[in-house]
Formats: structure tokens, C-alpha cells, sequence
């Protein structure tokens, strides 16, 4: 049994650092196109969105997606996919490209909004800090409060006996 309050928050909290992780690398990329210093003309294929919601009276989001398309100045074609973006461009539009280069091409349609991005970054990584804390804590409270109160499962002696107002009774 004690596995379960052990077991339980330890994937959660797995789950919120793969979260941590994920977040923080994207918000390296967005950066790292951005300072790159690298643009080009790119332009937009495809727009459409996708919901997520709406069973059992719950709300329904909406996300914006494009699709984007543009040629890196090695000659290279690049498509990629990003979402959240503005709903003014639609398809055809031309947009400013901001990548980097490397083994795999980063790149984003946004604009450059540094502050923004560390602003998101940081209450992304304060909510799943919080999390993180509540799982360990219950952990390590849990733990104490075995020892406290004998939760831990102790083999069972052969030799068991009970006093119970004076009476010595054995199972």
C-alpha cells in the first residue's frame, strides 16, 4: 500500500518535469531564432485550428495553427508549423521569418517580444514548481507521518499478544 503514495506523485512530478523541460527548451529556440539575426521573406501555406473541450458541459479552446514555408539563405526549403499565431495572416500572406541555423533549422513567425517570452516562461515554470513541491512534499510528509504513527507494514510475529484492560489475550 505504501507504494501507491509513493508511486503516484512520482509520475506526476516525472510528468511535470518532462513539462518543465519541454517549455523551457522551446522558449531556448524561440530565443535562440530571435538572435540569431537571421530573417527571411516566408509565407503562409495553411491556417486552420483545433479544439479541445467541450465534453460533459466543459469550455472549448480553440488554437490557431500555420503552416509556413521559406528558403534559408544555404538554398534549403523549410516548413514548418506554429501555433498561437496572430489570426490577421491568412493564407498566401508573406510574413518575416526568424530562424537559426543548425543541424535541425529553428524557426518562428512571432515577433520578437523578449520580455513576453520570459514573462510566459516564468509563470509556465512558477505553476509547475508549485506542483513539483506539493508532490515531494506529500511525499516526505507521508513518510514522517508513518513513522509517527507506525503506517509501515511490520511482519507478523508468531508470538502476538494483546493486553486489553489487563487481559493478556493471544490470537
Amino acid at each position: 500500500m505504501d507504494v501507491l503514495f509513493y508511486l503516484v506523485p512520482s509520475l506526476i512530478l516525472a510528468v511535470v518535469l518532462f513539462g518543465a523541460y519541454r517549455v523551457v527548451r522551446r522558449s531556448l529556440q524561440i530565443r535562440s531564432a530571435w538572435s540569431s539575426g537571421l530573417t527571411a521573406e516566408g509565407r503562409c501555406l495553411r491556417m486552420f485550428t483545433t479544439t479541445h473541450g467541450g465534453s460533459n458541459d466543459t469550455s472549448v479552446r480553440t488554437t490557431l495553427h500555420h503552416v509556413y514555408e521559406f528558403t534559408a539563405r544555404d538554398g534549403q526549403t523549410v516548413r514548418f508549423e506554429e501555433e498561437d499565431g496572430p489570426g490577421t495572416i491568412l493564407e498566401g500572406d508573406f510574413v518575416t521569418v526568424y530562424y537559426a541555423e543548425g543541424r535541425d533549422v529553428v524557426a518562428t513567425a512571432k515577433e520578437p517580444r523578449r520580455a513576453r517570452l520570459a514573462a510566459s516562461t516564468g509563470a509556465i515554470l512558477a505553476f509547475l514548481g508549485v506542483a513539483a513541491v506539493f508532490c515531494i512534499g506529500f511525499m516526505v510528509t507521508y513518510n514522517q507521518m508513518s513513522d509517527v504513527f507506525g503506517f509501515e507494514e511490520t511482519p507478523s510475529d508468531t508470538n502476538d499478544t494483546v493486553v486489553i484492560d489487563g487481559v493478556t489475550m493471544t490470537p
